[in-house]
């Protein structure tokens, strides 16, 4: 058996895999903030999985990423170099808004008075310039020890290249206050840009405490119970690895949750002949949304939190506060505003009758009918439509509308926050919307799928099978990953190839290694090379896939070939200029065997005896509530067709068609729309 379970803002996420009988369960249970490990064990009772019986339990969480958000990590000092003390607060001294006047950078997470200094210096080829001064070292790791810190990070110049003084460091570190988590800058990350790097280290050590607490305590509650398989946990950057490379290494698993939607997403592409998708993952408190081009998932090596910035692999995830729970509210200027505050798990919507009584996406949904109050989750929870409409009229009265235009207005705006994000990763990047289709999942995808797609301009929208839970689907397609990587300025042109081959080879061997250790035979490992390369002068880069072989003189050609397309597809132009390897990739994969989508029967054409019955939904066009044909997706088959305005129920999952929407079931039971026009 393989189990795995994402754990949401509002619900855990919860997929049962028998792989002898291909059948898969799909649950969810409710996510318990406080103690996230008990929503999980909850998960496992719901889905009935004997625990003792599973092979792999494969889980994303967002427990680091909300630390992250909610400031509520560990407390963390920084040991740097003699002089560069402040380069963590100081960072590119850029700003990101440009023209917001009322802009104010946020506090860092590490303040001036848990900043220290050590005399030393590397330079930039790690040949060292100042020795490292160990009795001054040791009166630091005293002054950490009584700043109160919980967790240190160990960030020297140019330990990328030579790790020698940030090793001696930590040895300081043991002896005097070992009871101190400490991170070492190049553990995480073997490239240049010392901000960067430094922010790397931080956030790692901020959310270390709290994952190894969480995973110590999940991990030893499943191992009372009888559980012997692997845990593994999702990375950010796609892949997956171990609980103890988790604990060692937490920052990898920051976008753990979502990377597990994107994972899916690419599967599906491949699966259906859908290769270019735009996910639209909305679940009870933000949506996620990223980008399959050519059935491949697209990862960076920088991005950032919060105005935090991580240098690690990562998938490219945008995120938005556009969920079930977004709560809707009036500004000052008196115009409806939706999330990005949410309601969470407690107290909920107020249609969840547990004290909420700020109006919610969902409460608003429920209004314009758009939800079953009957079978919400397969009529496993009760929802009230007179807590909901409570709650939406509080906000239309200060409008001066009626409660069912306020609710919809709520829906509208929401769809316009979720246009705009998904403009942001795909229009402005140069994509036409024509060449994609919409992969709609998460519990709220589908009220909003469609209109979203027509905004756009997008043609289709697709929807999985067990789109509700797809994201924890999606992990059980992961391979478990080791990325490693090595800034190594040289000219293409010029470079030393077996140098270049050595190392990679070297990144290979270590991978290898790591694998073995992991229990994977030599026959399931893969390795992937990439280099980011630039012209001479740039200070961006472009990555590139490197040809498959040992390197050499005769490769030059080639990778300078691969470098110029890929940067004149993204910038629209190449150039004579001599171009630069700056940064070495490899990806070291443990592959696992994927699940299969079963194929489902084929219908007849008829669908009349999948039909439920009728809703009335508000519209906002027609100023009225217009009949909508309900029909239970369990009962479609292969080759089915529905056509707006018409609903598309199953127990976690609505699916909402307009007027000129028409749906084909395709033979894996995913859900195919062609868009209509205006409605």
């Amino acid at each position: 058996m393989r189990i795995s379970v994402d754990v949401g803002g509002t619900f855990t996420d919860v997929v049962a895999l028998d792989p002898e009988l291909g059948t898969v369960r799909l649950e969810k249970v409710e996510t318990t903030p406080r103690d996230p490990a008990l929503g999980v064990l909850q998960g496992f009772a719901r889905a009935d999985v004997p625990i003792a019986g599973v092979d792999y339990f494969i889980h994303g969480t967002t427990l680091g990423l909300n630390a992250l958000l909610t400031r509520t990590g560990a407390v963390v000092a920084i040991v740097a170099t003699e002089g560069f003390r402040d380069v963590y607060e100081l960072g590119r001294t850029d700003r990101e808004p440009m023209y917001d006047f009322k802009y104010r950078k946020p506090p860092v997470l590490v303040p001036r008075h848990l900043r220290f200094e050590v005399p030393e210096r590397m330079d930039y080829r790690g040949r060292v310039l100042r020795p490292f001064d160990r009795s001054r070292a040791a009166e630091v790791a005293r002054q950490v020890r009584a700043s109160g810190a919980g967790a240190v990070v160990v960030s020297f110049l140019h330990s990328y290249v030579n790790p020698e003084h940030e090793l001696a460091m930590e040895q300081v570190l043991a002896e005097v206050c070992p009871e101190l988590a400490v991170t070492l800058s190049h553990r995480l990350t073997r490239e240049y840009r010392e901000y960067e790097r430094t922010s790397t280290a931080v956030i790692d050590a901020y959310i270390k405490p709290i994952m190894g607490s969480y995973l110590d305590r999940l991990d030893g509650a499943l191992r009372s119970q009888g559980f012997q398989g692997r845990f593994l946990l999702t990375r950010s950057g796609g892949g997956a690895m171990t609980v103890a490379a988790a604990k060692e290494e937490p920052v990898h698993s920051v976008m753990s949750g979502p990377a597990g939607g994107a994972v899916g997403a690419a599967y599906l592409a491949q699966l259906t002949g859908h290769a270019n998708l735009i996910t639209l993952d909305m679940g009870g408190t933000s949506l996620d949304t990223t980008m399959v081009v050519g059935g491949q998932i697209s990862i960076d090596n920088e991005a950032s939190i919060e105005t935090l910035p991580i240098s690690t692999p990562m998938i490219d995830i945008r995120t938005i506060g556009a969920g079930g729970g977004s709560i809707a509210w009036i500004d000052e200027g008196g115009a409806l505003q939706v999330g990005p505050q949410s309601a969470g798990a407690l107290p909920g919507p107020a249609c969840y009758g547990r004290g909420g009584e700020a109006a919610t996406f969902t409460d608003a949904a429920l209004v314009v009918g758009y939800l079953d109050a009957v079978n919400f989750l397969g009529g496993q929870m009760q929802i009230q439509g007179d807590l909901a409409e409570a709650a939406v009229r509080a906000i239309s009265e200060r409008l001066g509308l009626e409660p069912a235009q306020a609710a919809a207005g709520i829906v509208r705006i929401a769809e316009a926050k979720i246009t705009g994000a998904i403009r942001e990763i795909s229009v402005e990047r140069g994509h036409h919307p024509k060449d994609f289709a919409i992969l709609a999942f998460g519990g709220g995808g589908g009220f909003v799928a469609c209109n979203v797609a027509r905004e756009i301009g997008i043609p289709t929208v697709v929807v999985p099978p067990g789109p509700a839970n797809f994201s924890a689907f999606g992990m059980l397609m992961v391979d478990v990953v080791y990325d490693y990587a090595r800034t190594q300025v040289t000219s293409l042109e010029g470079a030393d190839m077996s140098a270049l081959e050595a190392l990679y080879a070297a990144f290979e061997r270590e991978g290898a290694e790591a694998l073995r250790r992991d229990g994977f035979e030599q026959d399931r490992h893969r390795f992937v090379r990439w280099a980011e390369m630039r012209y001479e002068g740039q200070e961006h880069t472009v990555r590139i896939a490197l040809p498959q072989g040992p390197l050499g003189p005769a490769a030059v050609p080639e990778i300078a070939r691969r470098f110029g397309d890929l940067h004149e597809m993204q910038y629209g132009h190449r150039m004579d200029d001599p171009v630069h390897i700056v940064t070495l990739r490899v990806r070291a994969m443990g592959v696992m065997s994927r699940p299969a989508i079963a194929e489902i029967p084929a219908g007849t054409g008829d669908v009349a005896a999948a039909r439920k019955g009728s809703r009335q939904v508000y519209r906002q066009d027609a100023g009225d509530r217009v009949d909508y044909a309900v029909y239970g997706r369990a009962l479609l088959r292969a080759g089915d067709e529905v056509a707006g305005p018409a609903i598309v129920e199953e127990p976690s999952y609505t699916l909402l068609l307009h007027a000129g929407d028409v749906m084909t079931v395709g033979r894996h039971g995913e859900l195919v729309i062609v868009i209509g026009g205006k409605n």
